[in-house]
């Protein structure tokens, strides 16, 4: 559904299951740090609202969004984790350079989610303009990151439902 006509921030708390003694990864891409690390604190609060550990959350750091598809990977393979959440944004500029990495971080995670024994987020903005960067982190659309949280809480539970 288009961000324009949904809030990201928006869900109903009872549809979402317990994440307590779960445990998490966030990978979060430095690049448009301003809109990254937004997502990544709501994504944080947002599972320990449900019921994860400040411990059980694991935050790691890479350069951009493309990078993110090596840090998912390398989440998947080292750290004991029930999802991993991925969180970049790429804003359109000059150069063809903004659908190069968007096109390839999203066949990247899309390849891990598949084969990953645990689900991986797509937290990924794709955005024309910093304004709209800024709608989605937080602003009048709500935050992708607290929209990541509860899709990976969910996929967690997927199979138990």
């Amino acid at each position: 559904m288009a961000s324009a006509l949904h809030n990201l921030s928006s869900y109903d708390a009872a549809s979402v299951p317990s994440a307590e003694g779960l445990s998490f990864g966030i990978v979060v891409a430095d690049w448009n740090d301003r809109y990254t690390y937004a997502m990544a604190d709501a994504a944080i609060e947002t599972l320990k609202a449900h019921g994860a550990l400040e411990e059980d959350i694991v935050v790691k750091h890479v350069p951009g969004s493309f990078e993110l598809i090596y840090g998912a990977a390398w989440m998947l393979e080292n750290v004991d984790v029930d999802a991993v959440i991925a969180i970049g944004c790429v804003i359109r500029g000059d150069t063809p350079h903004f659908d190069y990495i968007c096109q390839g971080t999203t066949q990247g995670l899309a390849e891990l989610n598949l084969k990953a024994e645990v689900p991986v987020i797509y937290g990924l903005l794709t955005c024309n303009t910093p304004e709209q960067a800024e709608e989605r982190c937080g602003g009048r659309l709500g935050n992708k990151g607290t929209e990541c949280a509860i899709t990976a809480i969910k996929m967690v539970a997927f199979g138990d439902e």
